[in-house]
């Protein structure tokens, strides 16, 4: 279309229109007059209108993920570390269930030998100590922790008390070179002192150097004064070996300790001493040992006659006699005479 006079005139009557007719369009409302050309064309450009949605939609989509992403990522972050710290706080379900029967045993340690315990967690070894066989305890001043407290858990002795902190606290394991305890023999009441020899069993010396001690035979803590730095009746371990003497006035003994100081986990610390000695009570009840029932023997003699005659003198058999019973014993003896038959009627013949 060239530009001239009439193009430009025109141009301005199509804008007026348009005016006029977006003004008409307002002041009716929903009874607008143009209502019904706008639903023609809706009818008309709808389909185009949504195939071009379609394919601009993938295109929007990538745009909004690219803008919303950082939000995103934020978000899923926020949620792994909340399901990391969860699951560390629950643990895993065979971790929990030896955490539930190592606080079962303790508990029932501590109710035979009636000691009052606080219970504790270990949270570190002795690696950042010194060279030392020792554990830190997340128990302190605050929890009523003082220093020379007995140490025990589900399984026997594990050591005392030796720094304490307001939330936590030092113990020197009972397999420490430098630990030295006071110990009692089960049932014949023999006192001795072990001492911890790191990886390998605690070495006893016994005050008395002819007491009878045998593998097997096991020992708990003697008691100190006023029940400081040990109380009394905590099972230390059982007796592996004894060292004879040698001229010394005392035996070495060895013991392997019940306590796994390498695992060490949940422990209590006996904050209150038992009113009198548990003696040993507290020790693990030895399994019963049964005795093998006697196999019973039948005595038999054998009669000149070949009978089997047993302890009662009850006849029982006959060593002559067949496999397969009397028809095959009448068997092999007509078979016996039949074959005696011709030198008998030779021994007839030769007297003829």
């Amino acid at each position: 279309m060239r530009d001239t006079r009439e193009s430009r005139l025109l141009l301005v009557l199509l804008i007026a229109i348009a005016f006029a007719l977006i003004t008409v369009d307002i002041r009716g409302g929903e009874g607008s007059p143009v209502d019904g050309a706008r639903q023609a064309a809706a009818t008309v450009f709808g389909p185009v209108e949504n195939g071009v949605a379609a394919a601009v939609d993938p295109v929007g989509n990538a745009i909004g993920a690219v803008r919303d992403s950082g939000n995103r990522h934020d978000r899923i972050s926020t949620l792994e570390k909340e399901n990391a710290a969860l699951k560390a706080k629950l643990g895993s379900d065979d971790r929990t269930n030896s955490r539930v029967r190592q606080l079962d045993a303790m508990l029932k340690n501590a109710g035979a030998g009636q000691y009052g315990i606080k219970g504790a967690e270990v949270i570190a070894i002795g690696a950042a100590q010194g060279f030392s066989w020792t554990v830190t305890i997340d128990a302190g001043s605050d929890d009523g922790i003082r220093r020379d407290m007995t140490v025990l858990n589900g399984e026997g002795l594990v050591g005392r008390v030796t720094t304490v902190g307001p939330g936590t606290a030092t113990v020197l394991l009972a397999n420490d070179p430098d630990f030295t305890v006071g110990t009692r023999m089960e049932k014949t009441d023999e006192l001795g002192f072990a001492t911890g020899q790191g990886s390998r069993p605690l070495s006893v010396q016994f005050l008395n150097g002819k007491a009878k001690v045998k593998a097997g035979d096991r020992l708990v803590t003697f008691g100190s004064s006023k029940d400081k730095p040990f109380v009394p009746g905590v099972p230390v371990g059982e007796v592996v070996r004894v060292d004879p003497s040698g001229g010394a006035l005392t035996r070495t003994v060895y013991v392997k300790p019940y306590v796994g100081f390498t695992k060490l986990d949940i422990v209590g610390v006996v904050v209150q001493a038992p009113r009198q000695d548990p003696r040993d009570t507290v020790l693990p009840k030895q399994p019963v040992k049964t005795k093998p029932k006697p196999t019973p023997t039948v005595t038999v003699t054998v009669q000149p006659n070949g009978d089997l005659v047993d302890g009662s003198g009850k006849v029982v058999g006959n060593i002559n006699e067949k496999p397969g019973g009397g028809d095959a014993g009448d068997a092999a003896g007509n078979q016996q005479g039949n074959a005696q038959q011709p030198d008998n009627a030779a021994d007839g013949q030769e007297q003829g």
